[in-house]
């Protein structure tokens, strides 16, 4: 190769994964929004957050300023998800999940050590305008009309329950919320919780983060969602991901999702779990969108498992969801993983039981 030919394919990416990448339709089930409260949505980000040099990064992941949100009220962050779904060759949907805030002793919304809070009402009322966009729902079982929320929601169509245990402070193996799994079972609705540490908000209380946590659900017949494989942290000294799949072939109702798994601080997490076939067979796909811009998340931490050509191929990819399956693909995440997420959630998707 001459000297101009190599300057040529240093500079210029394999168009490859652009070009010939399948058009497929594939669901994305990990998607956050958030809000101000503007314009009736309820929503809100806490003093502690706003203050954070973390709100301005997230408003930047959000694609929406300030004075957006101020003009045309918080469901500027939804029509931004669903132009970008639309525009992806790969992801045809998106759940877009609610975030329940931390509940007092009384049984209601705490605000003072609620972070982040995304009621399901706003979703409610907003999602169904976007064909493209799904509802997650939100609700602490700490809550004093958990059992009606859990209804409430189920009836609107939601295709899961969200948890963020840590920043929630909800005890996933808290006795006390008994009934509350009983209910996720009789709707059956999966339960999509955080494992492992929590280091995208201001505070966390990590322990509640330890996949461990998750076998009163499990044995109660709730299938779990684990999010993130416990990629981060450890509890009693040994790694979350660790106590994580040493629970897999006890509970055949334990799944796996591979959200921020590209992420800079997880990046050799995916590559770990696919090296174990039965938690393979477990994963399904989720971005953790909008955590997934420069320099969080980058094809070239990868380099160790891809090809500098791959890098920069995928690179050169617009579309952020394009450009995640693609850096998932080429880091050997099968086919059968987009395929089967979709299907996980197809008897609520279709309105049946």
């Amino acid at each position: 190769m001459s000297a101009t030919g190599l300057i040529v394919w240093l500079v210029t990416p394999t168009l490859s994964r652009i070009v010939d990448a399948p058009r497929t339709d594939y669901l994305d089930m990990h998607v956050h929004t958030a809000g101000l409260g503007l314009l009736g949505s309820g929503a809100f980000i806490n003093d502690a957050m706003r203050s954070s040099y973390k709100f301005p990064i997230y408003l930047y992941a959000l694609g929406v300023s300030t004075e957006e949100i101020e003009t045309q009220g918080d469901i500027v962050v939804l029509r931004n998800i669903s132009r970008q779904v639309d525009e992806s060759r790969r992801v045809a949907r998106a759940m877009v999940l609610a975030m329940d805030g931390v509940i007092n002793v009384r049984g209601e919304l705490d605000v003072d050590q609620t972070q982040i809070y995304v009621p399901n009402s706003f979703l409610m009322r907003e999602l169904p305008q976007f064909d493209n966009l799904e509802f997650g729902a939100s609700v602490n079982p700490y809550r004093l009309d958990a059992m009606v929320r859990l209804e409430q929601v189920a009836d609107a169509g939601a295709l899961l329950v969200k948890w963020i245990p840590n920043i929630m402070l909800i005890d996933p193996a808290d006795e006390a919320i008994i009934p509350f799994y009983r209910k996720l079972v009789e709707l059956d609705l999966p339960l999509l919780t955080h494992t492992g540490q929590e280091r995208s908000f201001a505070h966390a209380r990590d322990e509640f983060g330890d996949p461990e946590r998750l076998t009163l659900p499990l044995s109660l017949g709730v299938r779990v969602m684990a999010a993130h494989i416990g990629s981060t942290g450890s509890n009693e000294g040994v790694s979350n991901f660790d106590r994580l799949t040493a629970m897999i072939e006890t509970f055949p109702n334990l799944a796996v999702g591979i959200s921020s798994l590209t992420q800079v601080n997880r990046r050799n997490s995916l590559a770990l779990a696919l090296r174990e076939e039965e938690l393979t067979e477990r994963m399904h796909y989720g971005t953790d969108w909008p955590l997934q811009f420069f320099p969080l998340v980058s094809p070239l931490f990868h380099l160790n498992h891809i090809s500098w050509r791959e890098a920069r191929s995928i690179a050169a990819i617009g579309n952020a969801w394009d450009r995640d399956v693609a850096l998932k693909e080429a880091l050997g995440v099968p086919t059968a993983v987009f395929q089967r997420t979709g299907a996980y959630f197809s008897r609520r998707s279709d309105g049946s039981l």
